[in-house]
C-alpha cells in the first residue's frame, strides 16, 4: 500500500473539461476516458457524477476507484476483471466505448457502477468504490434509511450506486450526457493512496494488481478487506 502524491498522473494534472450542465460533454473528456483505466482512475478521484433522475438529482464527489483491465488473452489481462475470461452478454458494455457505465448486480442484493475506459473495443473499466454526497442529500438519505452519517451514504460501491440510483437498467447509458452529469476537478488529487484491490480472490486481489486508488485520508472511503479464502 503506498501513498503517492499525484500517482500516475500527467505533468500538470487533467485538462480543463468538465463538463457544462444540460449540455454535451467537453472536448476531451471521453478521450481522457479512453486512455488506460490506471492511468484514468487516479484522475476520477475529485471527479463529481451526478444523476438526474425521476425523483431528483444527486451528486457525489468521487473518494476511491478500482481500474479493471481486459481478458486473459489480451495485451493486459486482469485476473480479476469480469471480461478475463472472455466477452459475455453481461460484459459486453466493457469492451467499450468510453464514458458509458458498466452496472452489474452482485450477491443478489447490490448494484455497483463503473465507468468504461480504455479504446474502443478494448475491454476496461474503473469502478467507483465510495464518494461524498455534494448534492441532493436528503434523496440519498431516502434511499440508504440505514446510514448512520453522511459519511457513509456513499462509502462502498453498492452504497454509491444506490445514493445515485443507478441500477442495471442504467448499464450502457452514457455517464457524459444526460441524465448523467460527469466533472472533473479543476486541479487533480496530490495526495493519492494505492493498493490491492477490495474483496477480489485470487491474484487478480494481490500486490501484483495495486490498482485501488483513494484520496489518503478522506473519511469516506471504504474499509479494505481481502477476499475471503475459499474452502478446497
Amino acid at each position: 500500500m503506498t501513498a503517492t502524491p499525484g500517482a500516475g498522473l500527467p505533468a500538470g494534472g487533467p485538462p480543463s473539461n468538465a463538463q457544462p450542465t444540460g449540455g454535451p460533454p467537453a472536448p476531451g473528456l471521453r478521450a481522457l476516458l479512453a486512455q488506460d483505466a490506471r492511468q484514468v482512475a487516479p484522475l476520477l478521484l475529485g471527479a463529481v457524477l451526478t444523476h438526474d433522475g425521476r425523483d431528483g438529482a444527486v451528486s457525489v464527489r468521487i473518494s476511491e476507484v478500482e481500474a479493471y483491465l481486459g481478458p486473459h488473452d489480451s495485451l493486459h489481462p486482469d485476473p480479476g476483471s469480469h471480461t478475463f475470461r472472455g466477452a459475455t452478454a453481461r460484459n459486453a458494455v466493457m469492451f467499450g466505448p468510453a464514458g458509458h457505465l458498466y452496472v452489474y448486480f452482485t450477491y443478489g442484493l447490490h448494484h455497483c457502477a463503473n465507468i468504461v475506459c480504455g479504446p474502443d473495443g478494448t475491454a476496461s473499466a474503473v469502478l467507483l468504490r465510495a464518494g461524498e454526497i455534494v448534492a441532493g442529500e436528503e434523496l440519498a438519505r431516502s434511499r440508504r434509511p440505514a446510514s448512520k452519517s453522511p459519511k457513509d451514504l456513499a462509502s462502498g460501491p453498492a452504497r454509491l450506486a444506490t445514493a445515485l440510483g443507478i441500477t442495471t437498467a442504467d448499464s450502457g447509458r452514457d455517464a457524459l450526457a444526460f441524465p448523467f452529469r460527469l466533472e472533473l476537478p479543476a486541479a487533480h488529487a496530490t495526495d493519492v493512496s494505492s493498493g490491492p484491490r477490495v474483496g477480489v480472490s485470487g491474484a487478480g486481489g494481490s500486490d501484483d494488481y495495486p490498482w485501488r486508488y483513494w484520496l489518503t485520508g478522506d473519511p469516506t472511503v471504504s474499509r479494505y478487506k481481502a477476499a475471503k479464502a475459499r474452502r478446497a
